[in-house]
């Protein structure tokens, strides 16, 4: 939600619309009355969750289709000077990203696909923060999907002095699950959303009525700078992470079957061994394992300090834990990072 943050958000039904407000400028609210042109014949289907991402996928007649490995041969001609600009200041690092932040994008695609919101919309945490939980804006706007106090109160979130549910990977994608579906509900279109998402659906109903079109493409120098180039930064994002084929993740069967079965040579029981990344905590994969931490240590001995280090770390676990942790590692990889950021969860 960058530099125009959304601070309101009225009512646990979405039914209301919103306040916005800026460093620079108070916007008036958005009254249900100022409909937006509505998509011919309700083309856009949400159920048809590809459907909402039509301009990142338009076909286009380009004889290149490829640019420093990210595949463009469906790339919306519009997006592509700005594409091409954005890899080559950003690919190095969120290649890196790509890498150590695997795990926290299997837990945010769970959250957005149980609620029915495409799994590219993850890409909007990574252009927010990079997904840092402990990032504060200058507006202080805090988290992965960088919410305003207000925000996130509104969206069920507990920021207090105590505690800044803003920071909880699980709980905070949740809540960003909730007001992107607000948005899509009004536009009918993913683009618009991420659009509304960064600078609010008052001035994107005002650039709709501006242009006299619903379509992001018509619409864009009707919005801030700041919004457009947002949504391209979103698009530009979505190529890199995904111009190789995709962030792989894989269904519970396939994790269970890529498992090796090794004897441990320090306990001599038969063990899983699972590739993992991302900064889990020994304390509190034990917890939800039901093991001691010794019994667990003495499996994997140095396991804070490899993944701390942004290393994968080969991750021993007894056969009769392995459907235990499929089942809770998003919860586990949550309560690890809350156990680094947040000091009531060490104890």
């Amino acid at each position: 939600m960058s530099r125009n943050k959304l601070t309101v958000f009225i009512g646990s039904s979405f039914m209301s619309l919103c306040a916005i407000t800026s460093a620079h400028a108070q916007l008036s609210p958005v009254k249900e009355t100022a409909a937006v042109p509505a998509a011919p014949a309700e083309q856009l289907v949400k159920a048809d969750l590809k459907a909402g991402f039509k301009d990142l996928f338009e076909n286009t007649d380009l004889k290149a289709t490829s640019f420093r490995g990210i595949k463009t041969e469906h790339l919306n001609p519009k997006a592509i000077s700005f594409v091409k600009e954005y890899i080559d200041r950003n690919a190095r690092e969120l290649n890196e990203l790509k890498t150590w932040a695997r795990p926290y994008f299997d837990m945010m695609d769970d959250v957005l696909s149980q609620s029915g919101i495409p799994k590219e919309l993850k890409y909007l945490a990574v252009i927010e923060s990079h997904l840092r939980a402990n990032l504060v804006s200058w507006a202080g706007a805090v988290g992965p999907w960088q919410f305003m106090p207000e925000t996130a109160r509104g969206l069920g979130l507990n920021v207090s002095r105590g505690r800044d549910e803003r920071t909880d990977y699980l709980k905070s994608t949740k809540a960003a699950s909730k007001y992107l579906n607000y948005l899509f509900n009004i536009y009918k279109d993913w683009l618009l959303v991420v659009a509304a998402y960064n600078c609010g659906p008052g001035r994107v109903n005002s650039a709709i009525n501006k242009a006299g079109s619903n379509d992001f493409w018509d619409l864009q120098y009707y919005l801030p700078a700041e919004s457009r180039n947002h949504v391209k930064k979103f698009i530009a994002t979505h190529y890199i992470m995904e111009g190789q084929g995709g962030v792989a993740t894989v269904s519970r069967d396939q994790a269970l079957a890529m498992m090796k079965t090794v004897k441990d040579e320090v306990t001599q029981q038969n063990v899983k061994v699972q590739t993992i990344s991302g900064r889990y905590n020994a304390a509190a994969i034990a917890k939800y394992l039901e093991m001691s931490l010794a019994d667990f240590n003495k499996l994997n001995p140095s396991l804070d300090k490899v993944l701390a280090s942004n290393s994968t770390y080969q991750l021993k676990l007894p056969e009769e834990k392995v459907d235990l942790f499929l089942e809770k590692k998003n919860e586990m990889l949550n309560e690890s990072i809350q156990m680094l950021i947040n000091p009531e969860y060490r104890n």
